[in-house]
């Protein structure tokens, strides 16, 4: 999902931004092919046309394109030019490796999968909380399986590498530290 507006960021096209060395979307994109994944899709929108350009330029990347009518209803427009199961992700979580990617992928049953996150384990690090996204102690965190039935189930996994999604400076701050103490930052 690569279409937002950042707004809450302030910098721009959001997965463009600036995090350590590189733009948001090159991290995810890395962790993808360093998963098991085999086709990546990115899903674009008019708010977002240099993140078009550069996707569009990515050999390995095909773009879907979306109104940019907001997060829900842009992926069920990505959502209907694919066959599930397919893995979501948004293009603003900096510390994602494809190890963690293929976990979520041996959690997938057949049955939709929401990864969340505790809302304590942002909290720890200073990481910003959207409380229009609050489900008890745990948030989404922008890791899912799409599956091929109406029914979802949720798995939390308290992980720093889920819990830094860039939405604000400060998280984009705390993901720079982060990826240099774990070494991710090139």
């Amino acid at each position: 999902m690569c279409g937002g507006r950042g707004t809450r960021l302030g910098a721009g096209e959001k997965p463009l931004t600036t995090v350590g060395e590189r733009a948001l979307v090159d991290y995810v994109l890395t962790a993808l092919a360093e998963s098991r994944i085999e086709t990546i899709y990115a899903a674009i929108s008019p708010h977002s046309p240099e993140t078009a350009r550069k996707l569009r330029a990515e050999p390995v990347v095909t773009t879907i394109e979306t109104p940019g009518a907001g997060y829900v209803r842009d992926l069920e427009q990505a959502l209907r030019a694919l066959d599930p199961p397919v893995l979501t992700v948004v293009a603003d979580l900096p510390l994602l490796s494809g190890t963690l990617v293929d976990t979520v992928l041996d959690l997938y049953t057949g049955r939709s999968l929401s990864v969340c996150v505790p809302i304590a384990r942002k909290q720890a690090l200073g990481l910003s909380v959207d409380s229009s996204m609050v489900a008890g102690e745990w948030l989404p965190s922008g890791l899912n399986v799409v599956g091929e039935t109406d029914t979802t189930q949720y798995k939390v996994i308290d992980s720093i590498r889920l819990a830094v999604n860039v939405n604000r400076p400060l998280d984009a701050m705390i993901g720079t530290q982060l990826l240099e103490v774990l070494g991710d930052g090139s």
